[in-house]
């Protein structure tokens, strides 16, 4: 009896050396701390360069914050929700296949295996095993490619996305507190960036993958996205009051 909870526990831990199964929170997250901080960090430089004043800074940003956080939460709720709608209409589908064509379906199955590796009469024995256990189960993962680890969860992606663009987006706005006025745009650039380059090495670290190709992606395009507002707030040069 131990040595069948040893075994069961071993396959239920076969993932830990493996990241795929992080990537719908882990790409909902990022996106949202990016989001976060380039959204609010931008907008504060913004209106940094167009005014000397603390509050149009502080409020603009805040609103910029609130506004983004709510923004992307319902936004990922939405989209991920949709995608959910289309994974359960095609799972419903595929149901009724199964009821009213079996042996075509199965047949389908079996030439999924075939062309992934195995002989015919292989490919044909292994489609039949799977589907006396569970037919739908079998043509779900392999014919419409939905398991566990990429479908779609609208709570989860909302939720993580919101809350790390609220995390992201505080990083500036407490620049906005309590640095100087007189180079308030330079501040938050550089902590803006230095939040990018954190992100990176986090997020890299989170999915396995290499940590110096992720910052140098992140930092380029926060880079290019801070400065372009930072020079449409000195084209205009409003003074705001």
């Amino acid at each position: 009896m131990k040595e069948k909870s040893k075994k069961t526990a071993e396959l239920d831990d076969y993932l830990d050396n493996h990241y795929i199964h992080r990537s719908n929170w882990l790409r909902a997250a990022v996106l949202g701390a990016n989001d976060g901080i380039l959204s609010t960090a931008s907008l504060a430089i913004g209106v940094a360069a167009a005014t000397d004043l603390r509050e149009p800074i502080i409020l603009a940003t805040l609103a910029g914050l609130v506004a983004g956080a709510l923004s992307m939460a319902a936004g990922e709720y939405v989209s991920v929700s949709s995608q959910t709608d289309v994974e359960n209409a095609d799972i419903e589908r595929e149901r009724l296949e199964l009821e009213e064509m079996p042996e075509l379906e199965l047949q389908r199955l079996a030439d999924i295996y075939e062309q992934r590796g195995l002989k015919k009469e292989t490919a044909l024995i292994v489609a039949k095993e799977l589907t006396e256990k569970d037919a739908l189960a079998a043509h779900v993962r392999d014919e419409l490619g939905i398991n566990e680890m990429n479908q779609a969860n609208p709570i989860q992606a909302a939720l993580a996305s919101g809350a790390a663009f609220t995390i992201g987006g505080l990083l500036p706005f407490l620049v906005t507190l309590f640095l100087p006025l007189n180079s308030m745009e330079y501040s938050i650039y550089g902590f803006a960036t230095v939040f990018l380059i954190i992100l990176g090495a986090l997020a890299a670290k989170a999915g396995g993958s290499k940590i110096g190709i992720a910052v140098l992606r992140i930092t380029f395009w926060g880079t290019v996205a801070m400065g372009l507002t930072a020079a449409v707030g000195y084209i205009f040069n409003v003074n705001v009051v």
